[in-house]
């Protein structure tokens, strides 16, 4: 049976140990969207923004928040990053964000994937928000991850369709 791995025996919170885990090639992948009104991706696809271009800006904060997972999320472990990358896309009806991270070492890149899509996506939102305040970021996952104990992961498509229903 699975178990939270942040609770000791007793329930206390803590932060796993991986002194033990041997180092193996990490990588994991996540995206996040963030859905506007088509008015507004207009004004994007013109770069007419006082801010500057708002993919290009939500590239490099991801890139620089995945660098920053463990002072954000208390329980992380800091970890040497080998390669991040993160790309914003316009799309009919938002802008998709797609974060890759890598890493050799002893506990995945799952969140540090997820914290750049999430940082990408909110820096959108920050960088559009004069035009669109009802902006939607939404569909934050993992698509995939690889290396270590537990091996590879690939989202599914049934689990893929039913949250777009939402």
């Amino acid at each position: 049976m699975k178990k939270l791995s942040h609770y000791d025996k007793t329930g206390r919170v803590r932060m796993v140990d991986v002194t033990t885990k041997p180092a193996t090639l990490r990588t994991a992948v996540a995206r996040a969207f963030v859905r506007m009104r088509r008015a507004t991706i207009r004004q994007i696809r013109r770069l007419k923004l006082p801010k500057g271009n708002p993919l290009e800006i939500a590239r490099i904060a991801g890139i620089t928040a995945a660098k920053r997972t463990s002072e954000l999320i208390p329980l992380c472990h800091p970890i040497a990053l080998t390669h991040v990358d993160v790309s914003a896309k316009l799309c009919k009806n938002g802008i998709e964000v797609i974060s890759a991270a890598t890493a050799t070492g002893p506990t995945g890149v799952e969140m540090e994937a997820l914290v750049a899509a999430s940082i990408a996506a909110l820096t959108i939102y920050d960088m559009c928000k004069a035009l669109e305040r009802g902006m939607e970021i939404s569909e934050l996952h993992l698509v995939k991850k690889s290396g270590g104990r537990t091996g590879s992961y690939v989202r599914s498509e049934k689990l893929a369709k039913n949250t777009k229903k939402k």
